[in-house]
Parts: C-alpha cells; sequence; structure tokens
C-alpha cells in the first residue's frame, strides 16, 4: 500500500499500519460470516462467538489509531502519505461499526432463537443481502491494499443493490407482521438485522470512497456517480 520513501523507516511504519488494518479487517469479516451462518442456523452458539470476538476489534482499533497518532507525530507526512494515514484512520473506525453491526445481528439472532418465532419467518431471504454486504466489505479491504480506484467504484455501484434487498425486504416483513400478528416481535428483530446488513454495505462503501480519496485527492462522500466518474476520468 503507498509508494517507497526516501527513509525506509517511515515505509516500514507504513506497512506495520497497513498490516494491522488487515487484521483487523480479517477478524470483522470472520465475524460476518460467523453472524450470517448463525442467523441461517439460528445458532446461538455461533452469535455468542461473533459476540466474543469484538473485544479483539475493539483492541486493534486502539492499537491502530495509537500507531497512526506515533507516524504523524514522528515523520509529519504530507500530501498523499497524509491522505493515507487520514484514510486508514477512518476505514479503522468504519471496521469497528462494522464490527458492531455484526454483533447487532448476533444478538437479534439469540433474540429469535430464544422467542421459539415461527419458523416461517424468511430469514434465509436475507442471505443474498448479507453475502453481498460481506463481499463488499472483502471488496473494499482490496481495494484499498492495492489503492484501486476501478475496484472501489464498482463497490460504489453496487451498494445500491443492497438497499433495492433491504427495500423488499421490509415490504414482505410488513406482509408476514399483518397476515400473523404472533410474528411481529421476530419480525421487528429480522427487521434490526435487514437494518445492520444495509448499514455493513454503507461502511464498505465509505472505505471505497477513501481509497478514491487517497489515489485522487478528491473527497467524494456525497457526491453522485457522475461525479465520481469525472473524477477518476
Amino acid at each position: 500500500m503507498g509508494e517507497k520513501h526516501l527513509s525506509s523507516q517511515f515505509d516500514l511504519e507504513l506497512n506495520a499500519v497497513s498490516s494491522r488494518i488487515m487484521e483487523l479487517g480479517g477478524v470483522v469479516e470472520s465475524q460476518i460470516d460467523l453472524a450470517i451462518s448463525a442467523l441461517a442456523s439460528f445458532s446461538p452458539g455461533m452469535a455468542d462467538e461473533v459476540i466474543l470476538r469484538e473485544t479483539r476489534v475493539n483492541q486493534l482499533e486502539i492499537d491502530i489509531d495509537q500507531e497512526l497518532t506515533n507516524v504523524i507525530a514522528r515523520r509529519q507526512p504530507t500530501a498523499r502519505d497524509l491522505r493515507l494515514l487520514i484514510a486508514i484512520s477512518k476505514t479503522t473506525t468504519n471496521l469497528e461499526r462494522v464490527g458492531d453491526e455484526a454483533v447487532k445481528i448476533a444478538r437479534m439472532v439469540k433474540s429469535i432463537s430464544s422467542s421459539g418465532a415461527p419458523k416461517a419467518l424468511p430469514a434465509t431471504e436475507l442471505k443474498i443481502a448479507s453475502n453481498l454486504a460481506d463481499r463488499l466489505i472483502r471488496d473494499a479491504l482490496d481495494a484499498l491494499a492495492r489503492l484501486d480506484v476501478e475496484a472501489a467504484a464498482r463497490i460504489l455501484r453496487e451498494d445500491d443493490l443492497i438497499d433495492a434487498e433491504f427495500g423488499g425486504f421490509v415490504r414482505k416483513l410488513i406482509t408476514y407482521m399483518m397476515e400473523d400478528p404472533r410474528t411481529i416481535s421476530a419480525s421487528l428483530d429480522l427487521l434490526f438485522i435487514a437494518k445492520a446488513i444495509e448499514r455493513i454495505g454503507d461502511h464498505a462503501k465509505n472505505i471505497a470512497e477513501f481509497v478514491i480519496y487517497i489515489v485522487k485527492g478528491a473527497d467524494i462522500r456525497h457526491a453522485s456517480m457522475e461525479q465520481v466518474n469525472a473524477v477518476l476520468r
């Protein structure tokens, strides 16, 4: 990640920070995978494992922030290096929040499981959106590692797919609740899960925007796809 510098020590420090962010990403990805599996099987055990990994995510966030502070204080980076460090800091925050969303999913799974909710609820229909969110996070981290703006732009376009899945799922849940009021409590839990999945997609989009910020020096938050494409040209 990034270019070679005159100071080999600076390169080592940047590589160390980059490795830590990828380590954090790996833990968060494992949380998402476990949360999805817990949802598919309504497994409290898998849900507990997601929650347990939150401690590791939080500690990595603290460690990365400290390393970034030390690098900035020692090296006083400019231009692209400073953008890289800022983007890593923001990516760290987004990944920690992805972990929080995975924990929310796990807790909702435990709630549904303990309530003995009807198995007819459309939990499996969240699979497409959850798998897409998982892939977007993985692709966003890969784009960050390679500073690949084209891959980042693809993530921005695909985030709309999760939003569409979320909208369709909400409509289906409303139908279930209207037809059988006994499903209201568990359906609301599923609604929170769907929202958490949508938020994971949003965080992947944020990371993709940071990649473009590093490479192009343009802040494209809140920009339309037409404006993003203009930056990339």
